[in-house]
């Protein structure tokens, strides 16, 4: 169970999501992934519910299914606490994803300080111990029989999964909680990332070696079962954390991305200038980029490095600049300031070979090309 920073929001669900209702705006989806599950909690539950019911038959399992269901319903509890503290923040939530190993909150852009990144962790596995508390409370006064089985259920899965996921490795909300530590001591997010991230690598290690320890610890011997849970739940944490860890590090790299310090220079000519004449121009004054002004001398396009090559020679005497310019839309222009995390989120939002850099006045800077943004981040390596 984790919130999880993602991509920017998508028009449509993901594949193989079943949106089931919304929770303060933001989609609630079950995976497919969820029903197997589902399933297979109703198979291995249903002898505890002849048990303690006997005779129902066949609708057993269908108690068994029930019982899944209220496991999930804690579950969308842990993930909801995430969305609300996340949304006082002023964070936006894309959606809820109830999936086979538990659930995933995906907000919106990444915690700004570390006690924003520590309060959205934290308050989820608080949440899962305080439901397991609440029923833990309950047990004295519930009756016998299939209340009383849910009652159990709860405080076992509840507590077990509050105290597993304050386990500090990501991608638990515990590898979270220890980012934010290591963040607000040292100051830097991507030292409290890849720090976290070697606590979930160390984590998936523990969950491997469980079953070898097991018997000893509890007396009771592993089964088929038991190994391929553990194994699934190790993949899940290593390359969790190893995605966290290389973001860390790709993105560390990222404030030496200066839009100013790779700005082009440009010149400006009207829209209708013959290419051959504008190419002429900024030969001229060595310039590597040029932008086509209306009648009025207002910027409206950016001559596009590929559509200029790909015209013949013979023909740019004929053909005005504007052309092979694309239109300056609103994310074709960025502030000349613009560094790291935001230069790369703003030309991924807008993809385009050219960008105009503007001063805060909206006067033309320069062009700022991301060919040269990839051959820095590469060099930076």
């Amino acid at each position: 169970m984790s919130a999880t920073p993602p991509e920017p929001r998508a028009s449509s669900r993901p594949p193989g999501t079943l949106k089931v209702g919304t929770i303060a705006g933001s989609d609630v989806l079950v995976s497919s992934s969820w029903f197997l599950v589902a399933g297979l909690i109703a198979v291995l539950v249903a002898p505890l519910v002849d048990d303690v019911q006997p005779g129902l038959g066949s609708l057993k399992y269908l108690a068994g299914a029930a019982f899944a269901v209220l496991l999930y319903g804690s579950v969308l509890l842990h993930e909801a606490s995430h969305a609300v503290v996340a949304r006082r923040f002023g964070f936006t939530i894309s959606s809820i994803t109830l999936h086979f190993l538990g659930g995933m909150t995906s907000i919106e852009g990444e915690a700004r300080r570390p006690r924003e990144e520590f309060f959205i962790a934290v308050v989820g596995p608080l949440t899962s111990i305080a439901v397991g508390l609440v029923a833990l409370a309950a047990h004295p006064f519930t009756p016998d029989g299939l209340l009383l089985l849910a009652v159990e259920g709860l405080i076992f899965a509840n507590l077990l999964v509050g105290v597993l996921n304050l386990v500090p490795g990501l991608p638990l909300d515990g590898g979270r909680v220890l980012k934010a530590a290591v963040w607000g001591l040292t100051g830097n997010m991507h030292r409290g990332t890849v720090v976290a991230g070697w606590g979930g690598r160390a984590t998936a290690v523990a969950v491997l070696v469980w079953p070898l320890v097991q018997e000893p610890l509890t007396g009771a011997q592993p089964d088929v079962l038991d190994f391929a849970l553990v194994l699934v739940i190790a993949i899940f944490l290593w390359s969790g954390a190893t995605a966290a860890m290389t973001s860390a590090r790709l993105r560390a790299r990222l404030p030496r991305l200066v839009a100013r310090d790779l700005a082009r220079r440009t010149i400006s000519v009207p829209a209708d200038l013959p290419l051959a004449e504008a190419v002429r121009r900024a030969n001229e004054a060595h310039a590597g980029g040029i932008v086509t002004l209306d009648p009025g001398g207002r910027p409206v396009g950016l001559v596009s490095e590929a559509a200029l090559v790909a015209t013949p020679q013979e023909r740019r005497p004929w053909v005005p600049a504007s052309s092979v310019a694309r239109t300056l839309e609103a994310g074709l222009r960025l502030p000349l300031g613009i560094t790291g995390e935001d230069l790369v989120r703003a030309i991924t939002s807008t993809p385009s070979a050219e960008y105009l850099l503007v001063h805060p006045d909206d006067s033309i800077y320069g062009v700022l090309a991301t060919d040269d943004v990839d051959r820095v981040f590469r060099e930076s390596r």
